[in-house]
């Protein structure tokens, strides 16, 4: 149903235990002094009505009194946040219990970690920068819980744009890029309230919205247009309970970057709706020759649009920890959120104090070369897996435009004994040490994840054994 400006989101009333408020908390119940105590009170005319039974305050009084836990034993439980909390890749891959072949050596396709071979690392002007402030002592103190002024400053200047201008107010530091969605996701829903998300998509976006009891909907991306959303599909799924849209572009796990007019065309979607964005933009300008990224904020002077990122990817630090939220509103907005975020930022302390104090030199002072060269590697690795593995015999790919990420389709009917991406996996790791992700894990099957960072020589040595593998297995 779509909105207008004047019509009331549906939310539920949360009290501080996080669950729906049904009634208002019972007042303690005060210690009654022994004089008091000695005195027999008088029975009210309606407590007389009852033939002196306690009524139902009379009750509540009484069971506020009781002491003791009430456990007789010790078992105990989890709680309901933890309950609904599920990852879906850790639900999925710590499930396949494979070992892999002890005769070749595990090469990992699987970990969207750039550090994990060797091959990309940080601007060594950068490890300068970390250094310097942790020697001098003076950031080791607790930071504002969103974020030092400083680095804030920093953050702004790098990304503010003369369509969308920015300033120290508008960001909100977190803890890497997963605490921004956590802050952003948490700003904008409540409990029983929808967010839409892409299929496929970051898993992650699942999991934090399970552990607030927010409901998510996913919206299809078409594999034949380069990972395009439906926009069809996504306008079919906003309703009254919806809260936002979130859009990761570059994408994980697809590798896609849009083009502006597609960037558009999803704006008018939120647009039309009175719907707010996060823009999940961690790979931004991590893009391949020929694309080009655009930041949503900049395409929209209507939409009001939470922009993430952080150091983690196009840096090469994801154990850093350091992400932002860019603030863009839109005539106001965003009051309420803005408040919002301050509050959810402070229930843990902010990012890591000495990285914060070194952002200026990161974000400013980092020449463009390591940008450039890291983006032309991964251009290479993606090329290279495209044209090995885009020869096999019941494989499929979608030749990735940046990030750092393939998906590569299964044509389930060219296999003898596959019958689906957790067997493929599994299969392949137990007979060629390949370790690849399902892309169950991202809600979409039969397709699976290539990380496309191992060191040239590496990925030509899992993409061969792949090809092994598919002819051993193919019908």
């Amino acid at each position: 149903m779509p909105r207008t400006e004047s019509t009331p989101r549906r939310s539920a009333r949360i009290n501080p235990t996080g669950r729906p408020d049904t009634a208002s908390p019972s007042a303690k119940a005060s210690t009654p002094s022994k004089a008091a105590a000695a005195k027999t009170p008088a029975k009210s005319p309606k407590s007389a009505a009852n033939g002196g039974k306690a009524t139902p305050k009379g009750k509540k009084a009484a069971a506020a009194k009781q002491q003791g836990s009430g456990r007789t034993a010790w078992a105990i439980p989890m709680s309901e946040a933890a309950k609904n909390t599920t990852n879906p890749i850790r639900a999925i891959v710590d499930g396949m219990k494979v070992a892999p072949n002890p005769a070749k050596p595990v090469i990992s396709l699987a970990l969207g970690d750039p550090t994990v071979f060797g091959n990309f690392n940080i601007h060594e002007s950068c490890v300068r920068a970390v250094a310097k402030h942790l020697e001098s002592g003076r950031a080791n103190g607790y930071p504002p819980a969103h974020g030092m002024e400083v680095a804030r400053a920093a953050i702004a200047k790098r990304y503010a744009t003369e369509a969308a201008p920015l300033t120290p107010a508008d960001v909100v530091i977190a803890s890497g890029c997963s605490g921004a969605l956590e802050l952003a996701i948490g700003a904008l829903a409540n409990a029983g309230q929808t967010i839409l998300l892409p299929r496929p998509g970051f898993s992650v976006y699942q999991t934090i919205a399970d552990s607030k009891g927010i409901r998510c909907a996913y919206y299809d991306l078409d594999p034949e247009r380069n990972w395009e959303v439906n926009l069809e599909h996504l306008e079919s799924l906003i309703d009254d309970s919806t809260a936002c849209i979130l859009v990761n572009n570059p994408s994980n796990p697809c590798g896609s970057v849009y083009s502006k007019a597609h960037l558009e065309a999803i704006l008018a979607v939120a647009e039309r709706h009175f719907l707010p964005v996060i823009a999940d933009e961690i790979y931004a300008d991590m893009v391949f020759s020929g694309n080009t990224f655009h930041a949503m904020a900049d395409l929209s002077t209507t939409v009001p649009v939470l922009a993430v990122g952080g150091l983690a990817k196009r840096y090469l630090v994801p154990g850093w920890r350091l992400g932002w939220i860019l603030v863009h509103d839109r005539n106001g907005a965003f009051a309420e959120v803005r408040t919002a975020l301050l509050k959810l930022s402070q229930v843990i302390i902010g990012a890591n104090s000495t990285v914060q104090a070194a952002l200026p030199e990161i974000l400013h002072d980092t020449p463009q070369s390591f940008y450039d060269e890291t983006n032309a590697q991964l251009e290479r690795h993606a090329t290279v897996a495209a044209e090995l593995l885009g020869k096999v015999p019941g494989l499929s790919v979608v030749v990735p435009q940046g990030a750092m990420y393939m998906m590569v389709g299964i044509d389930l009917a060219q296999f003898k004994d596959i019958d689906g991406d957790i067997a493929f996996t599994e299969m392949l790791m137990a007979e060629e040490s390949v370790m690849a992700l399902p892309a169950r894990c991202f809600n979409f099957p039969n397709y699976v994840r290539l990380v496309i960072c191992p060191a040239e020589e590496k990925l030509r040595e899992a993409c061969q054994r792949i090809t092994e593998f598919c002819a051993r297995h193919h019908v």
